[in-house]
C-alpha cells in the first residue's frame, strides 16, 4: 500500500500531522508493506527566495491579525507540538520553499527523502535560526542525513534542478483536489486532510488496507507457463 503526503515545510500543522501519522504507522500491523512518499506543495508559490520575514509579521499581514492574536496562535502551536513530543520555537522565520522542495526531490532520488523531511521540520520549528536566510544551513541538514554536501549545494545553486519534479507534484495534487496541506492520499482511494489524530490515521490505514482490490483474472485467458518459487517448469 502506498501513502502520499502533500505538505510544505513552513506548515506547522504538517509538522504535527507527520508525528501523528508516524505514530499510527509504527503500530500498524502491515507497516512493512506500506510505502510513504512525500509530495511538494507550496503555501506561497509566488514568494521570492530572498523574501524572508518573521512569521508574526506574516500572520498579521496575511490574516489581518493583531500582534497579540499572532502570538496567541504561536502559543497554541507550541502546545499542540508539545502534545506530540515535538519541540517548537515560537516566532520562526517564514520564506519561499521552492528551493527546499527541489532539495527534497534530490534526497528522494538518493533514498533519503523521509530523513530530510524530518530534519527540515525539526530545524524550522524546533530550533533557533532561520531555515531561509542561508543555503548553507540546508546543506548542513542534507549532510546530516547522509547526503553529499557538495552535491546538495550544487542543487540549491541551480534554480532548475529538480524544478520539474516539484511542479509535477503540484499539478498532480491540484488534479486530485489538494487545496491545502497536510493532505494524505491512501492508495489513491482515500484522502485525509489536516492534522488528524493518530487514531484517525490508524482508521485510514486500516480501511485503505482492507479495501485494496485484488487483481481479477481476465475472462477467457488460457493457462500459460509461469515461473514461481520452485523455478520455471519446462513442459514435456
Amino acid at each position: 500500500m502506498k501513502v502520499e503526503i502533500w505538505s510544505d515545510i513552513t506548515c506547522p500543522w504538517c509538522y504535527v500531522a507527520q508525528a501523528r501519522f508516524e505514530k499510527a504507522l509504527a503500530a500498524f500491523p502491515h507497516r512493512a508493506a506500506v510505502e510513504v512518499e512525500h509530495k511538494s506543495y507550496e503555501l506561497e508559490p509566488g514568494r521570492a527566495k530572498g523574501d524572508v520575514e518573521p512569521i508574526i509579521k506574516v500572520l498579521m499581514k496575511g490574516k489581518g491579525w493583531t500582534e497579540e492574536q499572532a502570538l496567541a496562535n504561536e502559543r497554541n502551536l507550541t502546545a499542540q507540538s508539545a502534545g506530540e513530543g515535538l519541540p517548537y520555537v515560537a516566532g520562526r522565520d517564514h520564506g519561499s520553499t521552492f528551493h527546499i522542495h527541489r532539495l527534497l526531490h534530490f534526497a528522494k532520488a538518493r533514498g533519503k527523502q523521509h530523513e530530510l523531511v524530518k530534519a527540515l521540520y525539526r530545524a524550522n520549528f524546533g530550533e533557533e535560526g532561520s531555515l531561509f536566510a542561508d543555503d548553507e544551513r540546508l546543506v548542513a541538514l542534507a549532510a546530516e542525513v547522509g547526503l553529499d554536501a557538495d552535491a546538495a549545494r550544487k542543487v540549491l545553486a541551480a534554480p532548475e534542478a529538480y524544478a520539474d519534479d516539484v511542479r509535477a507534484d503540484e499539478r498532480e495534487g491540484a488534479q486530485l483536489g489538494v487545496a491545502g496541506v497536510p493532505f494524505f492520499v491512501f492508495d489513491r482511494q482515500y484522502g485525509v486532510s489536516g492534522a488528524q489524530s493518530a487514531e484517525a490515521f490508524t482508521r485510514a490505514l486500516t480501511q485503505a488496507w482492507g479495501d485494496r482490490s485484488p487483481l481479477q483474472a481476465v475472462e477467457g485467458a488460457d493457462d500459460a507457463h509461469v515461473c514461481g518459487p520452485d523455478g520455471c517448469p519446462v513442459p514435456h
